[in-house]
């Protein structure tokens, strides 16, 4: 089996991949995040996980590279990035408020030996409670998830704010699609059953 490498430097998506029992390390690319004029979400995020899994090639030149992104899109398709900060964090959960948000999770597997990657987008759709500005100020306080897509974590206290889950893979939602990872990794002929046997 080549070696794995997560293009990130993400603890969640870490401690997502080790789920799968197979060693690998992480590495960080450096790339700009910035959208493209007109972009939607699934097109950005998969585009920003082919970029990432890229971008390490030439470090990793006989790896299997693993790209993730993701963001959070509106009924409108308006963009919910990263808010960065209590002010911002606060208008994105007023705004998801009684409403349906989707995560799109950009996820590429890049085969640095053959310069071939593949790549797919998953989405995932929150139906978020109407929730009260107190209730707002009380989970920000609390997690300050000031770093993630729609102001929440959905592995800690960020469950509280949501109706219903909707999606193939819950793993999505917190960064990593491992289904979809799983189906990419056999398509390279890594079956991961079979390796936990061997180990």
């Amino acid at each position: 089996m080549p070696p794995l490498v997560l293009a990130s430097s993400s603890p969640w998506r870490r401690a997502l991949l080790q789920r799968l029992g197979l060693p690998f390390e992480c590495a960080s690319p450096d790339i700009d995040e910035s959208p493209l004029p007109g972009e939607s979400g699934p097109t950005l995020v998969e585009r920003l996980a082919r970029t990432k899994a890229t971008a390490l090639a030439d470090r990793f030149p006989a790896h299997l590279i693993i790209g993730s992104d993701q963001v959070a899109t509106l009924d409108d398709g308006t963009i919910l990035g990263k808010p960065g900060s209590h002010e911002n964090a606060c208008r994105q959960l007023a705004s998801c408020s009684g409403k349906t948000v989707t995560f799109h999770t950009g996820l590429a597997l890049h085969d640095s030996r053959t310069d071939s990657t593949d790549s797919t987008c998953e989405p995932f759709h929150v139906h978020f409670r109407p929730l009260t500005g107190d209730d707002i100020e009380q989970y920000l306080r609390a997690e300050q998830p000031y770093q993630c897509a729609g102001s929440f974590q959905m592995e800690g206290l960020g469950i509280v704010l949501f109706e219903r889950l909707e999606g193939r893979d819950p793993n999505a939602l917190i960064g990593l699609p491992l289904m979809a990872l799983t189906d990419m990794l056999r398509a390279s002929g890594i079956n991961v059953l079979t390796l936990q046997r061997r180990s």
